[in-house]
């Protein structure tokens, strides 16, 4: 039984309605020996509307006992929503106080104002889910699904599945050869020119240092003439030397926030990958059979975790390699350095039980990615490179022995 106080609008009419039968809702016309239950009501006979195309309900105080509701453009207003057992094909749901014991909801363009969303079945198809009061049963609702339905993310779905397509190669290859490429052609372009912005800022200390004693003694002798104390001096020298580097930096077109432009590109594309591959490796993707069946050696099956942990202890293992390699460039650390060291070891070491927890495709790029950054990395420490890229600081002529001496002295001896 449907149970509605309030008003039905459709596109054609509206009127009063106080029983309605649920085949109004999904049938334009009833079917063969039907009967309807609406119940009568005082100046209002019962109505049978099966010949309303129904596309907005709205202000009714409580909607009840629905075989199938669907088709409909606009659902609001409603107090109680409940005892339905598929909810599909609306535009837009919202302003429901409670949403409860629906088997299927699914199709929904945006969902939104739900008081209270609990007992559903399966919560399918729904574009946005936002403002309710609390939810029981769609607790992945939320910022990380709005990021997970995201443009970024859906562009590298495509990409990841037109790379796959295209090369016709099993999955955990066609995953390898993506990653590859996008940090082959979009990051290591920006780790050389990060490489030319440093080379020059560490180019300008010299000429830092020796127009800061200069600006010293023209303080000093400023302040004598004015009778500066000795805050007004600290002021007025921190304030020119700050104004001196900077026409530098505009000089030799080397600010140093240029050199974390790799950072603002790097981190948006590994959220963008890892969300894609989640999202293909989930029960609804359409490829997900096709990543059951498309890993190779002990991680056969890429939408499930690594249960050997081979994956994330590989990927703990390269990540603390990066770490202690960039660490062995610095010849005395400040504080601060060490401590952001530090962090950045611990949440590598952090990153091998979430990797074991993730489906084996994200493990797999993850590994992956940190692979090639490492190889990256060693490859941009060529002198042939540094000649490249013009390089002003002064880099050793052997490196990759210098790196191997400095690494079996700290941690060998």
């Amino acid at each position: 039984m449907l149970s509605v106080a309030g008003s039905l609008r459709t596109s054609v009419l509206q009127l009063p309605v106080r029983g309605v039968c649920s085949a109004t809702f999904n049938r334009k016309s009833s079917a063969p020996g039907h009967t309807c239950t609406a119940p009568p009501s005082a100046g209002c006979p019962a109505v049978c509307c099966h010949m309303l195309p129904v596309r907005t309900l709205s202000a009714v105080r409580g909607l009840s006992n629905v075989g199938t509701l669907s088709g409909a453009g606009t659902l609001s207003g409603v107090g109680t929503l409940s005892g339905v057992g598929t909810l599909s094909g609306v535009g837009r749901l919202s302003g429901v106080g409670t949403l409860s014991g629906v088997g299927t909801l699914s199709g929904v363009g945006r969902l939104s104002g739900v008081g209270r969303l609990s007992g559903v079945g399966t919560l399918s198809g729904v574009r946005r889910l936002s403002g309710g009061g609390h939810d029981d049963s769609a607790g992945a609702a939320g910022w990380y699904s709005s990021l997970s339905d995201s443009a970024p993310v859906h562009l590298s779905e495509h990409f990841l599945v037109s790379v796959q397509q295209m090369s016709g190669l099993p999955w955990w290859l066609s995953i390898v050869v993506a990653t590859l490429s996008v940090r082959t052609l979009i990051t290591l372009p920006l780790a050389a020119y990060q490489m030319v912005i440093i080379s020059k800022v560490e180019a300008l200390q010299a000429e830092i240092s020796e127009l800061a004693k200069r600006l010293r003694y023209e303080v000093s002798v400023r302040a004598r003439e004015r009778g500066w104390t000795e805050k007004e001096c600290r002021f007025q020298f921190k304030k020119n030397l700050r104004r001196i580097v900077s026409q530098l930096y505009v000089r030799d077109n080397c600010h140093p926030f240029k050199a974390s432009v790799l950072v603002w590109v790097q981190l948006p594309l590994w959220i963008s990958f890892s969300l894609a591959l989640r999202n293909l490796s989930l029960d609804q993707s359409a490829l997900h059979s096709d990543l059951a069946a498309g890993g190779a050696l002990w991680f056969s099956d890429l939408t499930s975790p690594d249960s050997t942990w081979i994956l994330p202890v590989c990927l703990g293992l390269i990540n603390l390699l990066i770490v202690e390699v960039f660490s062995l460039q610095r010849v005395n650390p400040s504080r601060l350095q060490k401590t952001v060291t530090n962090f950045i070891r611990a949440f590598s070491v952090l990153m091998i039980p979430i990797a074991a927890t993730v489906p084996s495709s994200m493990a797999l790029y993850w590994f992956t990615s940190s692979l090639v950054g490492f190889s990256h990395n060693l490859f941009l420490r060529s002198p042939t490179i540094h000649k490249i890229l013009k390089l002003r600081s002064h880099r050793s002529d052997s490196p990759y022995r210098d790196l191997l001496s400095a690494f079996i002295t700290k941690y060998c001896r």
